[in-house]
């Protein structure tokens, strides 16, 4: 039986795209309620929507944190036309985090992004104050997927914020190497952690799910 219970909301952007937005939340209310963990999910035009992410935000609320997560605009029930580099879903995540700031009463909130949705969101992450670190589950720095993402990477590896970056150490996007060397220039604290032998779709997949969940709960615990 799971831990977690499930509401969905709608949340409405600055230029009145209205997001459908799902809240997990612990069963015990009164478990760690000081931070909340919001998920950008993968790219939209690809398919990606809110769904993707259900296993990760499940295993987090039953660790005993609230998790959102969200279609983008024109993913899933969201309105909206998604964008190809990714720049209007900015005003996405930051909707999505102020209306948790002013309904679920928190000041403080993880922002974890998988694949395109890390590059999104690492953008977003020094727009909202209350921001204290950023998750990446697969961020597609390679040079091909950089004519799309490319001009997201600045924002994150100047941000002065926490950051840790997970990829599959046979991620077809992104290269061990090119993780490293993009990292050498991250202002702040910056940590990576590789998993051996996944690829990048795999690590997206229900296989991974747990090994994420731990992976975000002890960074986490070290903000």
């Amino acid at each position: 039986m799971s831990s977690s219970t499930l509401e969905s909301f709608k949340v409405e952007t600055s230029d009145g795209v209205k997001l459908q937005t799902r809240v997990f939340k612990p069963k015990d209310e009164e478990a760690r309620q000081n931070l909340v963990v919001v998920l950008v999910h993968p790219y939209s035009i690809m398919g990606g929507c809110q769904g993707l992410l259900r296993g990760i935000a499940c295993g987090i609320a039953e660790s005993g944190y609230r998790a959102v997560t969200f279609d983008m605009r024109g993913a899933g029930k969201s309105s909206g036309r998604a964008s190809l580099t990714g720049f209007s879903e900015i005003k996405d995540v930051v909707a999505v985090c102020k209306w948790v700031c002013e309904n679920l009463f928190v000041h403080r909130i993880l922002l974890v992004g998988s694949s395109a949705g890390a590059p999104i969101a690492g953008s977003s992450v020094d727009l909202i104050e209350q921001v204290v670190g950023y998750v990446s589950l697969g961020y597609p720095f390679g040079l091909a997927a950089s004519i799309l993402f490319g001009r997201h990477h600045n924002a994150i590896l100047r941000s002065p914020k926490p950051k840790l970056f997970v990829m599959g150490t046979r991620d077809g996007f992104t290269s061990v190497k090119q993780l490293q060397n993009k990292l050498k220039s991250a202002a702040g604290r910056v940590e990576s952690h590789l998993v051996q032998g996944a690829s990048h779709f795999e690590m997206e997949g229900l296989a991974y799910d747990s090994q994420m969940v731990d992976i975000i709960l002890h960074f986490l615990a070290s903000l």
